[in-house]
């Protein structure tokens, strides 16, 4: 099993009273926003709790996982409380490790969300990567996308057979594919909230390397790994980009050279080190919080990947003129008269998911 290293140990900086709005990036907000205004997700989601909650979930990993504490995989607990305490939580969520191979995590559950890591996980990442992705984690749990990837779970899973659902097949899709979109954004805060946790720039990295090509970095190089990044966003011709499209439509996670690279503009656009020096918002001002200038930011960071993406399809719309800012635009305005409707006014929010 993979244990701590002769790295010396680094001391982090408690975020006390950090908002997950601190980590949550602009497009994941605005998507769940998006998803939201589909016509029929608020049937789907009082379906969801109507009738499931978190209960056969935890029972199935209580049955046949580890549930970790100071007894059971006390070194994984011990980054599990560094990580909750550094992004100053003081509930912990259940943790439990699965057997499986592959380096992964989760965080499920509605009422009392919970998280599982793998085996690979443990064996295969250091202290310091690992408290990356127990983080990352965490910050799922914070920012409530535990409760919508439950019933993306579920729909996905039992999709074909859903025919008590009050929507019909078509606006089902619909909703399946605005929350695949939603949950490769949600996995982009996730991140962000893993770095908080560790701290650690360099493990971050690390971390996503061995998502993608294993344990052992001793064969991978950091910079041909973000060569690789910049190939995959840049690099090619209309036919990648198709192909890229085709990738990513039905998947949860961004690729790993997407993610680093996203996560590395965070860093080098100084969010990270203001957040360190104390500049964050605070969870007791969340109330406050404005839909509208969610929206906002999330059509910003839309129109400044359009503008800036070197993808050759982007490119070649950018060329026909601003039609995909202008959609990104359209899209906001409907999420934003979405969020004024019943609210009573533009600087309302709307109830948020429910937090373990």
């Amino acid at each position: 099993m993979t244990t701590d290293d002769s790295r010396p140990a680094r001391r982090r900086i408690t975020l006390t009273g950090i908002s997950s709005r601190a980590w949550e990036h602009p497009a994941d907000r605005g998507a769940l926003t998006a998803l939201r205004e589909l016509r029929g997700f608020d049937d789907v989601v009082k379906a969801f709790f109507g009738m499931w909650n978190e209960r056969g979930f935890r029972l199935a990993y209580l049955a046949g996982a580890i549930r970790v504490d100071h007894r059971q995989y006390p070194r994984v607990y011990q980054r599990f409380t560094e990580a909750a305490a550094t992004l100053d939580v003081a509930e912990l969520p259940e943790l439990y490790v699965e057997q499986s191979p592959m380096i992964n995590g989760q965080a499920i559950g509605m009422d009392k969300p919970f998280i599982v890591i793998t085996t690979g996980a443990v064996e295969k990442l250091d202290d310091e990567e690992l408290r990356a992705l127990l983080g990352h984690e965490i910050g799922h749990v914070r920012s409530g996308h535990a409760v919508y990837k439950t019933i993306m779970i579920i729909l996905t899973r039992w999709a074909a057979s859903l025919s008590w659902m009050p929507v019909g097949a078509i606006t089902l899709r619909a909703i399946i594919v605005a929350m695949y979109e939603w949950w490769r954004k949600a996995e982009l805060s996730a991140d962000r909230a893993g770095l908080l946790a560790g701290q650690d720039p360099a493990a971050s990295l690390r971390l996503l390397m061995k998502l993608a090509g294993g344990g052992d970095l001793s064969q991978i190089d950091t910079a041909a790994f973000l060569e690789q990044a910049a190939e995959y966003e840049g690099g090619g011709d209309l036919r990648d980009s198709i192909h890229k499209l085709g990738m990513t439509a039905w998947s949860t996670h961004p690729v790993p050279v997407a993610r680093a690279s996203e996560l590395r503009r965070w860093i080098d656009a100084g969010d990270y080190g203001r957040i360190l020096e104390g500049d964050y918002p605070r969870r007791d001002s969340d109330g406050n919080a404005s839909v509208t200038e969610d929206v906002k930011a999330a059509a910003d960071s839309y129109r400044q990947t359009f503008n800036t993406s070197q993808d050759p399809l982007v490119g070649l719309l950018r060329k026909f003129g601003g039609g995909a800012a202008d959609m990104a635009g359209s899209a906001a305005r409907g999420a934003r008269d979405w969020a004024n409707r019943g609210r009573g006014g533009e600087g309302e929010t709307p109830p948020a998911p429910p937090e373990s």
